[in-house]
């Protein structure tokens, strides 16, 4: 099984990263939850921590274990990192190499496979700025879930929703276990 590396971000789906981490580790993937300062606004550590079964990182320099900072240490061991929801936010900071949280420090350093599911208004995610930075993102090779349509949190119909967590799942698997050819 996988050493996944679950970051959330600050959007009102970010609760749905309770069932992601929980249907991972039931298959037995070792999952460790990263949190933005904006996430924490939506979801608690320990709620992660009781599904995930692991520390929850939320604050970049809250280094308790050994001399190794923890970011790097994760980013180094990570099998995959998916990213759940996903604000355009971080996909700014990541297409322009910010390393200013905890998140955005392990995805600049690491080299294992990066998935992402936005979620968002869907002006924000159709704005031209937003759609530059998954571009230049997928160019890197980063994997994208498309948001879905739907009623948004914001109360406007249209595209932007999270994926359905099961669709993140298979997507995830996919990249942990690639077909050989």
């Amino acid at each position: 099984m996988g050493r996944i590396i679950l970051g959330v971000t600050g959007s009102i789906a970010a609760y749905k990263a309770a069932d992601l981490a929980s249907l991972f580790t039931k298959s037995g993937h070792e999952v460790t939850c990263v949190l933005t300062k904006e996430a924490l606004e939506f979801v608690t550590p320990l709620t992660l921590q009781t599904l995930s079964r692991r520390h929850v990182i939320t604050d970049l320099f809250a280094e308790k274990n050994g001399w190794q900072p923890s970011h790097i240490h994760l980013a180094d061991t990570a099998d995959l990192l998916l990213i759940a929801p996903a604000t355009a936010n971080i996909l700014a900071a990541m297409t322009y190499g910010f390393a200013n949280d905890a998140l955005t420090a392990i995805a600049l350093a690491t080299r294992a496979p990066i998935l992402i599911a936005p979620a968002m208004n869907g002006k924000m995610w159709q704005h031209p700025a937003t759609q530059h930075n998954v571009e230049t993102l997928r160019s890197r090779g980063v994997k994208f879930i498309e948001p879905t349509e739907g009623l948004l949190a914001c109360g406007y119909e249209g595209v932007g929703r999270l994926a359905p967590v099961e669709q993140i799942v298979s997507a995830a698997q996919c990249l942990l276990s690639p077909i050989e050819p």
